[in-house]
């Protein structure tokens, strides 16, 4: 039988992660995620992360570290970190960004050990 579930998440009302992350929708292989004028800050330490990443920038500049790249990160950019990949991002002015994760980030704790965001 075919899931016919619908799923409707109020960003405003939705739950709030240990990193600040506010968890959008969520499916059984993909879900996302909404980080909201983080303030400019640089994560102190890289991490490996057992699900994929893609984002979209809203608004705000960063500088996505990745296994010894850096990518600017700005307004209307999207980005993929693959599973994996050794990262870290730098907030270098106020940052919105949506985040979809496979599999869902928030699932098993996978979002909550060590420090993965854009954040």
């Amino acid at each position: 039988m075919t899931d016919t579930t619908v799923t409707k998440i109020d960003s405003k009302n939705s739950p709030k992660g240990m990193l600040g992350q506010r968890y959008l929708a969520s499916g059984k292989s993909l879900s996302m995620r909404l980080w909201k004028e983080l303030p400019p800050h640089e994560d102190p330490v890289p991490s490996r992360r057992e699900y994929e990443t893609v984002g979209y920038v809203i608004e705000g500049r960063a500088k996505l570290h990745i296994e010894g790249q850096m990518v600017l990160l700005e307004a209307g950019d999207s980005w993929v970190v693959p599973e994996g990949a050794l990262h870290h991002y730098e907030i270098t002015e106020p940052f919105t960004a949506v985040e979809a994760t496979s599999p869902p980030a928030h699932v098993h704790g996978r979002d909550e050990h060590g420090k993965d965001n854009p954040h």
